[in-house]
């Protein structure tokens, strides 16, 4: 049990690091710096960073490991897939869910809105909406294939929810499509899921393409067109 709940520790603490940026796309890392700063063993570090390589956020570099970049073309794929599953997603939660998951689902993403409005609500919130509207589908595979997506674009969406105005246009998005799924109104839903899926993106292609250089200056590798 202690290897296992190294595993946990070690993977859960870098996992949250390179999500919120604090390791940055492109640093190395090293197995034996993360025995040292986190008194594990050789074993669940390397498995820590197994389960991390699997979900597309460190990569192996020779002997070392490296944070990856975040590839725009990647970014753009993702975006695309997501939009198609959650769209799918959202005409079976019209079918299927019920009265009372829907309504609890409205209030849980009104309740949010009076949250502190800074990035670590923002990214919380979207979190919670796409993977909560994933749910109402009944699904377990587009749920999970939402929550995979979810995570693999999570340091991109980080960026897009800097700002006030990213976070603002992201909420309206969302009652937009809270709206069409409480009256279950499936085209509308995927209509406006379709909306948000390329505003979203518009949105954090414009923000790192602007600031690209600003970001290569804090150590941030970013690729692809």
């Amino acid at each position: 049990m202690q290897g296992a709940s190294q595993t946990d520790q070690v993977y859960d603490q870098v996992r949250q690091a390179i999500l919120s940026l604090d390791i940055v796309p492109g640093a190395r890392l090293s197995e034996r710096g993360l025995e040292a700063e986190f008194g594990a063993s050789r074993t669940p570090v390397r498995a820590a960073l197994m389960r991390l390589q699997n979900e597309g956020l460190v990569a192996r570099d020779g002997r070392a490991w490296l944070a990856t970049p975040i590839d725009l073309d990647e970014v753009t794929a993702l975006s695309e897939y997501r939009e198609a599953v959650e769209a799918a997603g959202a005409r079976l939660a019209c079918e299927r869910a019920s009265d009372a998951e829907l309504a609890r689902f409205a209030e849980s993403v009104t309740a949010q809105s009076t949250e502190p409005d800074d990035e670590h609500a923002g990214m919380r919130r979207g979190s919670d909406f796409h993977e909560g509207l994933a749910a109402l589908s009944g699904n377990a595979f587009i749920a999970q294939a939402v929550a995979d997506t979810v995570t693999r674009m999570a340091r991109a969406r980080w960026l897009e929810m800097r700002t006030e105005e990213g976070r603002a246009a992201a909420w309206e998005e969302h009652a937009s499509i809270v709206d069409a799924i409480a009256h279950r109104d499936a085209d509308a839903a995927a209509s406006a899921i379709a909306h948000h899926t390329q505003a979203n993106l518009d949105r954090l292609l414009a923000s790192i393409r602007s600031d690209r250089r600003a970001f290569g200056a804090r150590g941030l590798r970013i690729v692809g067109e």
